[in-house]
């Protein structure tokens, strides 16, 4: 059985609880979450399944100094991701965002992570339906589902334990 790295940027705190919780649900098979700004590339391909998430902050932004943030995140570590040879390992993005606040560009830093981890050579799983969402745009669309999961934690709190269940059901076998 692989086990699972799974890695994290946040700011509010969000992120982590959500990284927690997948790490409690996964019990023995997965390692302790670790903020993405305390690791290096290496660390990630030590690995060969990994759950990767990340907030959408503003006007569709990866969380990191640009961002206002008091420390690096994505923003800092995706640019390292470039030469990077993933190819043979797993990658499930989760992300949260405000569908409401901003619907223009709702959970956009899946996108980026997707894009990213998928140049590098990563297969991706744990595409999701948009169905039950009511946002305008994303850069987490490939047609009409999201290339990982989306959590509103401040307009549907509610769904996100079912849909986070239901997520790590559909992407379990990456790791059996």
């Amino acid at each position: 059985m692989a086990k699972v790295g799974i890695f994290f940027g946040t700011d509010t705190g969000n992120t982590r609880k959500v990284a927690k919780a997948i790490a409690t649900k996964l019990g023995d098979a997965a390692d302790k979450p670790v903020n993405i700004n305390k690791v290096s590339v290496d660390d990630l391909l030590a690995y060969d399944v990994l759950i990767v998430g990340s907030p959408t902050y503003g006007e569709g932004e990866l969380p990191g100094m640009s961002a206002g943030h008091d420390n690096e995140s994505w923003e800092e570590f995706l640019p390292t991701l470039v030469g990077a040879d993933f190819s043979g390992k797993t990658v499930a993005i989760y992300g949260l965002g405000d569908q409401e606040g901003y619907p223009g560009n709702f959970v956009d830093a899946v996108g980026f992570l997707y894009d990213a981890f998928a140049d590098a050579g990563a297969t991706i799983v744990g595409m999701t339906s948009s169905e039950g969402y009511t946002f305008k745009k994303s850069k987490a669309l490939l047609g009409d589902q999201f290339v990982g999961l989306a959590l509103d934690e401040d307009n549907q709190k509610e769904l996100s334990e079912g849909r986070l269940s239901a997520w790590l059901d559909s992407i379990s076998s990456a790791w059996a």
